[in-house]
């Protein structure tokens, strides 16, 4: 353990990618305030500080401006490690889908994100170093059929990153963006988008492995990290292939079979 006295904040640490970023933090010896807006929170807290972790969970909402708030209230210690997980998907069409959530999914993965982000990312310019790791998607690439709101929050996430980290250089701190792409967690459980080719598929990525190359990016310093060859590929095509194509292909993704 090489940062027995460092600080790490991890949000949406409840379960997938967050639970495993939050697992390697307490691997690699830091101190975990980690967050989510279900009471999932606290059993993740409970499976981590079994391993000899020092953790506080938090159960808050960071879709709003008072759970951030509430969560920078918790802080007690100079964060060196921000990892601004959280995030909410939304399957369906987009009139379809209810204005109430739409307006969720862009509070939680933007405005929630940038306003944690403004605050920890002015602490760490005081104290002069830090590392933020922010969850992007290689659905920022394309436009998001059936999942239209959800895909351009990314294409914001994935944006902001690399340019904050321009914003950040010579200043001590570093900015990633991890990049997965569809991975084994609740979120196509959650974005109702279990009758989808997508959400059948059995061949997401295994969250463990997407935290690990994210954690060691974020720790290297790195701009980005795609995650798994195939993603690779598929954000690669999406530089070059149109936009109208890029958003039939994710039609035959993320279109309910019903539909």
């Amino acid at each position: 353990m090489n940062h027995p006295t460092g600080l790490a904040l991890v949000t949406g640490a409840s379960t997938g990618i967050g639970y495993e970023l939050a697992q390697r933090c307490a691997e690699d010896g830091y101190d975990l305030l980690i967050v989510a807006d279900e009471p999932e929170i606290h059993e993740a807290a409970d499976r981590i500080r079994a391993k000899g972790a020092s953790v506080v969970a938090a159960e808050l909402d960071l879709s709003t401006e008072d759970g951030v708030f509430a969560l920078l209230q918790h802080i007690k210690r100079p964060v060196d490690l921000l990892l601004a997980n959280a995030g909410r998907g939304l399957g369906h069409t987009f009139l379809d889908q209810d204005i109430p959530e739409i307006r969720r999914v862009i509070d939680t993965n933007i405005t929630g994100t940038i306003l944690l982000v403004h605050a920890i990312g002015n602490h760490m310019r005081r104290q002069r170093g830090g590392r933020i790791l922010l969850t992007g998607s290689i659905a920022g690439f394309m436009p998001g059929s059936y999942q239209a709101v959800y895909n351009a929050t990314k294409a914001f996430v994935d944006s902001f990153s690399w340019a904050l980290r321009d914003e950040l250089k010579n200043t001590g701190i570093t900015v990633t963006c991890l990049m997965p792409g569809p991975t084994d967690t609740a979120f196509f459980d959650r974005a109702e988008m279990l009758d989808t080719d997508v959400g059948q598929d059995d061949g997401k990525d295994d969250p463990a492995e997407v935290a690990k190359l994210g954690y060691e990016a974020m720790m290297a310093g790195e701009a980005g990290v795609v995650t798994g060859l195939s993603n690779k590929v598929q954000a690669a095509l999406a530089h070059v292939m149109p936009k109208g194509m890029l958003a039939r292909q994710h039609r035959k993704m993320a279109k309910p079979h019903d539909e």
